[in-house]
């Protein structure tokens, strides 16, 4: 590759600090397999093809040997980088880890940044910036299906559409300006009704791409799910439940829970960020109130809210009020209504649907209410596993933009504005998708999305 650009050497560990079988530190740059052999007792590794594996001892100055490893080599531009590159599997102790890549930086070598590898790989063409995003949100992905979201990325499949739309933009683009071109000629390159056409279908596949957001988030994200309730509704007791394990304090004592707790839950594939609140209710505690006070702000944010009532407490008209008050409070923002202690149900007219009714103590219908929040979460979003999906703000904010630039050239044809207007818009909304890919950026952007990653990648 002729754009490959030999940057000075770097270095980081690139597996997790602390014990292991084995640890991976990559080094990455000009001459870095020259230099690397100056540490290296073995094989000579620049007479070596790449994509090959060596045994041998790295060494400190003083020709001790610190580790034995196994180095694998990748010359330019077949490395994850593009440049000349190498890495070092060594033992996986914290001490002896720091001790090879300290010997390693004690060759003139620099300590890689956050996300450098990465970068680097973006600035060699190696991979888009979406791509490149990607590669962090694999990274940090706390579910299977943000992972399958992910891989679609890193795959290149929101890039491919992207590059669809902009060739789209730039076919049109070129007919507006040929004509201008040619103005005092009276030629007439560009047909208004083609123009329309072609710039209402990019309007329209990007409203396609861009409804995918909400779900991509939930994926990405996780989804809020706010368990609400009454004192001693049992909204600790189901959330230990769910995760298996003792995370939220149970007592009859009302009032126990003074604050949200935040717990991640994974179902089927899904990330579950379940909040823990506390109990509703007009208390003169002042660090309940508190808590009161963060329970009505996390129903605020809140992707899923699943109200709690006691089955063993008779329903008053006060509850009735607050539950209907929460229902119309939560909007478009999905709401279940759950009977809790059905084991020990009073015997009541309860003049009122329930969406399920359980007992965590018991584990009855604990499964189903699973698949019921689960499907509550992604109701009215389609998603499969092929979906692909805008995950990331801000290629939301991207994609918005351009769709406002087409959306005012389309404006500007029905009013019949000069090509130069024109051709303003949709210059505009070429810069604004190409911010996606990373053909068009900035050092600011760069450094925003590259301070996410971890060293060594």
């Amino acid at each position: 590759m002729s754009n490959i650009q030999q940057k000075p050497p770097i270095a980081a560990i690139a597996t997790p600090i602390g014990e292991g079988g084995i640890a991976v530190i990559r080094v990455s740059g000009k001459n870095s397999i020259a230099i690397m052999n100056n540490a290296f007792r073995g094989k000579d590794l620049a007479k070596q093809d790449s994509h090959t594996i060596h045994f041998g001892k790295i060494i400190d100055k003083e020709g001790l040997p610190v580790d034995e490893v196994l180095i694998s080599v990748f010359h330019s531009p077949k490395s994850y980088t593009g440049e000349e590159a190498i890495e070092i599997s060594c033992h996986g102790g914290v001490l002896i880890t720091q001790k090879v890549l300290e010997t390693i930086l004690a060759l003139g070598i620099k300590a890689a940044e956050a996300g450098e590898f990465t970068q680097r790989a973006f600035l060699n063409g190696k991979l888009g910036l979406d791509q490149a995003e990607a590669v962090a949100d694999i990274i940090h992905a706390k579910s299977i299906k943000a992972i399958d979201a992910a891989h679609q990325q890193l795959e290149g499949k929101l890039g491919e559409h992207v590059q669809k739309f902009r060739q789209q933009i730039i076919d049109a683009t070129a007919m507006v300006e040929l004509e201008l071109d040619f103005t005092e000629e009276d030629v007439e390159f560009a047909n208004k009704e083609q123009l329309q056409k072609l710039l209402k279908n990019v309007n329209q596949e990007l409203s396609n791409l861009l409804d995918t957001y909400e779900t991509g988030r939930l994926i990405k994200d996780g989804i809020k799910t706010v368990l609400i309730g009454k004192p001693n509704a049992g909204k600790s007791t189901l959330l230990n439940t769910l995760v298996g394990i003792e995370r939220a304090i149970v007592t009859d004592i009302a009032g126990t829970t003074r604050d949200t707790i935040d717990v991640d839950w994974n179902y089927n594939g899904l990330l579950f960020k379940l909040i823990d609140t506390a109990g509703l209710r007009e208390t003169q505690d002042i660090v309940e109130a508190e808590g009161v006070k963060r329970s009505q702000k996390a129903f605020q944010q809140a992707d899923l809210i699943v109200y709690l009532k006691d089955l063993s407490q008779a329903f008053d008209e006060e509850e009735r009020k607050k539950i209907a008050h929460f229902q119309k409070q939560a909007g478009d923002t999905p709401f279940t209504l759950i009977g809790t202690k059905v084991d020990i149900e009073a015997k009541k007219e309860w003049r009122i649907e329930f969406d399920l009714k359980i007992s965590a103590a018991e584990n009855e219908n604990i499964s189903a209410l699973k698949e019921l929040l689960k499907n509550r979460a992604l109701e009215n979003k389609h998603y499969d596993a092929s979906s692909l999906l805008v995950t990331s703000s801000r290629h939301r904010d991207v994609l918005q933009k351009a769709q406002e630039h087409v959306q005012a050239a389309l404006n500007g044809l029905e009013q019949n504005i000069t090509g130069d207007f024109l051709a303003i818009d949709l210059r505009a909304a070429l810069n604004e998708l190409g911010a996606v890919t990373g053909e068009i950026t900035n050092e600011h952007i760069l450094d925003s999305i590259f301070s996410r990653f971890c060293i060594g990648k």
